[in-house]
């Protein structure tokens, strides 16, 4: 797995500005040292890009935060109501997060990613 290869497969990210080949390769090295291929099988280049594209879609997030004078890394969930004048919106924000998934909550990435693992995870294994 490189990263031109999870820009093919996740062309989203293909921004090489937004999204460098420097931060693809930590990430990607992370999860290789984060995600047992024994657990994983077939699911773990899949495994790997939802790894990394819930990384860089928070990285994203925490840089718009920062370029409007945020504070990045700062902590939020998802929007659940807004309004402006006299439009509102609201979203049901707990009909995709998954319970006990916290940090992975934070895109759907992430939530794809939570999902798999908790597969990948799921059975015994023989010593």
């Amino acid at each position: 797995m490189d990263a031109a290869q999870f820009r093919t497969d996740f062309p989203e990210f293909t921004s090489e500005s937004t999204y460098p080949n420097a931060t693809i390769a930590l990430w990607l090295n992370v999860a290789s040292l984060s995600l047992p291929a024994d657990r994983w099988g077939t699911l773990l280049d899949i495994g790997t890009e939802l790894f990394v594209a819930h990384h860089l879609a928070t990285g994203a997030r925490d840089q718009a935060t920062a370029a409007n004078g945020g504070v990045p890394g700062s902590v939020q969930g998802p929007v659940a109501s807004k309004s402006v004048d006299k439009v509102s919106v609201s979203y049901d924000t707990g009909a995709m997060a998954i319970e006990g998934g916290d940090f992975w909550n934070g895109s759907r990435y992430g939530i794809e990613f939570l999902r798999m693992a908790r597969m990948a995870g799921a059975g015994g294994i023989q010593l």
